[in-house]
Order: structure tokens, then C-alpha cells, then sequence
């Protein structure tokens, strides 16, 4: 009987070996990342909450303010909606339906100009016509919040401008659209868009969604990318050695 039966045997085969150093430390990076989200998510909740019972500040009162004092403030927008003003963001589903958000431009009562994002409403799935967005007329106080982007939008092609109203865009560039309002308004715009409380005068379906993917979704991913990385290293294990039959004798 050989003497090496009991023995603990290494065998590495150099293209499995390779394989398996490249893709745990990746799959494991993954995990750690996806730990690093839900955390960062989580903040975000608990920020978006905390600032959710403040009191609406005057709009007015914050064009000088930080961009990361402004995301998701409460705010007060007084003055009045630019008749015919409208801009439509492209492509935005609502229980499977086809829409856009629907902006308006709000002349503000201090001077300058805020754009409102009045929430959902439907398209035609087809595009043969563009929605006809309610009017709203007079003197009007709105409370929302203030959107700040993370960062920047995602974009199948470079936006292009066409002439005449309702303006559609894939997303709020405000470089690109500063030039265009300026034909239409004498003043200012506001650099962060306001999303209306669902309450507010002109308000369309509201739901505004403070983040895309919960902690606890994250937390999934992560433990995932955690699994697969230690099977694959026990599979490279049980390949590359006899633990296995070791332990049985054990």
C-alpha cells in the first residue's frame, strides 16, 4: 500500500489556477462594492427622510446654495407658470404605460425663472402626437422639492433641440437648455429642477422615486457575488487537491 494514501495532495493545473486567482478577488470586489451601495442608498433614504419633515424654504433664498445642500430640500415656489412653456421628458413608463414628465416654466415673483417638474403624464405609445399638457393660470405657491442629479444622464444620442413647443428631451441639461429658454424668457433659470408635492397646484401623477434599487437589494447582490466567488473557490479546492477523500478518511 503506498505511503502517500494519507497524505494531503496539491495538484495545480496552471489554466484552472489562473482562472480562479482572476475571478474571485473579482466576484468578491463585486460584493464588497455592492455592500458600498446599499450603504450609500441607505444614507440617501434617511437624508431624503430627515429633509422630508423640514420646512419648505423660499426659493428664492437659494440661488447661491451648494449643490449637496440642495438635493431633495423642501422648497416654496411663488409666482406664475409662462403660458405654453412646456418641456416633456422622453420615455418615462408608468405601470407599463408610456409617457413623460411633464415641466413647466414658473416666472418667480423675486425674478427669475424655475423649471417644475409637474410629474407623469401619458404619451401616445405610437409618437404620432405629442400630449396636451393642462394649463395652469395665475398667481400659484407650489411646494415640492428640489432634484438634484447624481450624476451625469444617461443619453442614447446627444441631445438635439428642435424648434417650437412643447421642448422633448431625453433628460435636463441645463447648458443645452439655457440657450434655448433664453429666446423665450428675459431672465434667469434656477440650475436644479423642482419636483411638485403631489398636492401642489398643477401637480400630474407624482410619484417621485428617491432611489432606483433599495439597501436590501444591494444587500442581495452582494451576498451573491459573495456565494458564487467561495464556490468557485471550494470547486478549484476539491479540483486541485484529495481534501475531499482526505476528510472521508479523517
Amino acid at each position: 500500500m503506498s505511503t502517500d494514501a494519507g497524505r494531503l495532495r496539491i495538484e495545480l493545473e496552471w489554466r484552472t489556477t489562473l482562472f480562479v486567482l482572476v475571478l474571485v478577488p473579482v466576484m468578491t470586489g463585486l460584493g464588497f462594492w455592492q455592500l458600498q451601495r446599499a450603504e450609500e442608498k441607505r444614507e440617501l433614504a434617511e437624508g431624503f427622510a430627515a429633509r422630508e419633515v423640514q420646512a419648505p424654504t423660499a426659493l428664492d433664498e437659494l440661488w447661491e446654495t451648494d449643490a449637496d445642500a440642495l438635493a431633495y430640500l423642501p422648497v416654496r415656489v411663488d409666482g406664475a407658470f409662462v403660458p405654453g412653456a412646456d418641456l416633456l421628458l422622453d420615455n418615462r413608463t408608468r405601470g407599463g404605460r408610456f409617457g413623460y414628465e411633464a415641466l413647466g416654466v414658473v416666472a418667480l415673483d423675486e425674478g427669475g425663472y424655475a423649471l417644475v417638474n409637474r410629474g407623469w403624464i401619458a404619451g401616445d405609445a405610437a409618437r404620432r402626437e405629442l400630449p396636451e399638457v393642462p394649463e395652469v393660470s395665475g398667481k400659484v405657491s407650489l411646494t415640492g422639492h428640489i432634484y438634484v442629479p447624481p450624476g451625469d444622464p444617461y443619453l442614447l444620442a446627444e441631445q438635439q433641440f428642435e424648434k417650437g413647443w412643447p421642448l422633448v428631451m431625453q433628460a435636463i441639461e441645463m447648458d443645452k437648455l439655457r440657450p434655448v429658454l433664453a429666446g423665450r424668457l428675459s431672465g434667469e433659470v434656477f440650475p436644479y429642477s423642482v419636483r411638485l408635492d403631489a398636492d401642489a397646484p398643477g401637480a400630474l401623477a407624482v410619484e417621485w422615486q428617491v432611489i432606483n434599487v433599495s439597501p436590501q437589494k444591494h444587500l442581495g447582490y452582494a451576498v451573491q457575488w459573495f456565494t458564487m466567488a467561495g464556490v468557485l473557490f471550494l470547486f478549484f479546492v476539491f479540483r486541485s487537491t484529495n481534501l475531499w477523500q482526505w476528510l472521508k478518511r479523517r
